[in-house]
C-alpha cells in the first residue's frame, strides 16, 4: 500500500475522555483488533449539550465511560455511521439512557458469507430515525451534516462539524489502513462515488471511528483513490495473466499483507471485479457474485 500517508500514532487511555479538539472529545473502547485497530473512537461533539457518534461495543465498562463522561450534559442525538457490531450496539441503550433518538443511514442489511468480516453486522440495529444526505442538525455552537458516503455499507453516513471543517468518517476512510468493500452490501462503484464526494468537500481534518485523525486531508483522499485505481489495475493485470478465481489473485497482489488479512482482501478484490463487470471493462462466466465465482471467460476493455 505504498504511496498512502497512514498515520498510525494515538494517544490515549481506554476508556477516559480525552478533549481533541475545541468541539470534539474522543473516548476509545477497549476493542482492539485486526480490523478495529485500537479500538472504536466515540465523538462526543459539542458542550453542555452535545451529540454521540458512533458509540460502540454494549459493555458494561465502556457503557459506565460513556455515562461518566456525559453526566449532567444534554444528549440531543446518537448518531451512528453505519450497521457494524464495533460501531452501534450501544446506540439504543444510551439512547434509552439519555432520553434521545438514534439516527442513522438505515438499519442493518442481512448478508450471507463464509468470511465473517470485521465485528459482523449488527441484525438488530434500527434507528428511529432514518436520515437523508445534505440533513443538517444543530446545537449550542455547533452544525453537523449528514453526508451519504456508501460503498463500505450501503447505509453509511459519514458526518461533517461545520465549525471545525471537520468530517467524522466511519470506516469510509481510515488513517491507519485501506478500508475493506465486501459485496453485496458493499459496492465499489459507490465507494470511488464517495471518495470523489468528500475529496471535492475539502475538509480540514477527517476524523475516523479507528485510529488518529487525518489532518492533512486533501493528498491523503488523493492517495486513497489512488490506490484504488492501483488495485484495480493490478487485478486487470493478473486477469491478462490467466487467474480465473480470486484467491489466486489475492495471493499474489496481496503477498506482501498479513496473511490473515486475506479473507478481506478477497471481498475487495470480488468488489473491484463486480465494478469492472458493471462498468464493461471485464466478463465474468457466472453472474453469480460469490467468492467462488470463476472468471474463465474474462475479456478487458481498452
Amino acid at each position: 500500500m505504498a504511496g498512502i500517508p497512514f498515520v498510525s500514532d494515538i494517544e490515549f487511555d481506554y476508556e477516559e475522555v480525552t478533549q481533541v479538539s475545541p468541539l470534539i472529545q474522543r473516548v476509545i473502547a477497549n476493542n482492539p483488533g485486526a480490523f478495529t485497530y485500537t479500538g472504536t473512537g466515540v465523538y462526543i461533539i459539542g458542550g453542555d449539550e452535545c451529540v454521540v457518534l458512533d458509540p460502540g461495543p454494549n459493555n458494561e465498562t465502556h457503557f459506565d465511560a460513556l455515562k461518566k463522561a456525559l453526566t449532567g450534559r444534554k444528549i440531543k442525538y446518537v448518531l451512528v455511521t453505519h450497521s457494524h457490531m464495533d460501531h452501534s450496539p450501544l446506540a439504543h441503550p444510551l439512547a434509552q439512557w439519555a432520553g434521545c433518538e438514534v439516527l442513522a443511514g438505515g438499519p442493518a442489511i442481512p448478508t450471507e458469507s463464509d468470511v465473517r468480516m470485521e465485528a459482523g453486522d449488527d441484525l438488530s440495529f434500527q434507528p428511529h430515525q432514518t436520515i437523508a444526505d445534505g440533513q443538517i442538525f444543530t446545537g449550542d455552537g455547533w452544525t453537523i451534516e449528514a453526508v451519504s458516503t456508501p460503498g463500505h455499507t450501503s447505509n453509511h453516513f459519514c458526518f461533517a462539524l461545520k465549525e471545525e471543517n471537520a468530517l467524522f468518517s466511519g470506516d469510509h476512510i481510515m488513517g491507519w489502513s485501506t478500508t475493506v468493500i465486501s459485496p453485496p452490501d458493499g459496492n465499489m462503484g459507490d465507494y470511488f462515488n464517495s471518495l470523489e464526494k468528500i475529496h471535492a468537500r475539502g475538509y480540514s481534518t477527517i476524523w475516523p471511528t479507528h485510529g488518529p485523525p487525518i489532518t492533512k486531508a486533501g493528498p491523503f483522499v488523493d492517495a486513497y483513490i489512488s490506490h484504488r485505481r492501483k488495485r484495480e489495475s493490478a487485478i486487470i493485470d493478473r486477469l491478462e495473466a490467466g487467474d480465473t478465481q480470486i484467491p489466486q489473485m489475492v495471493k499474489t497482489i496481496y503477498k506482501d499483507v498479513d496473511k490473515r488479512l486475506h479473507p478481506a482482501a478477497c471481498h475487495s478484490v470480488l468488489a473491484h471485479m463486480i465494478h469492472l463487470v458493471e462498468t464493461g471493462r471485464a466478463t465474468a462466466s457466472s453472474s453469480n457474485y460469490g467468492l467462488k465465482t470463476e472468471y474463465r471467460s474474462t475479456t478487458i476493455s481498452a
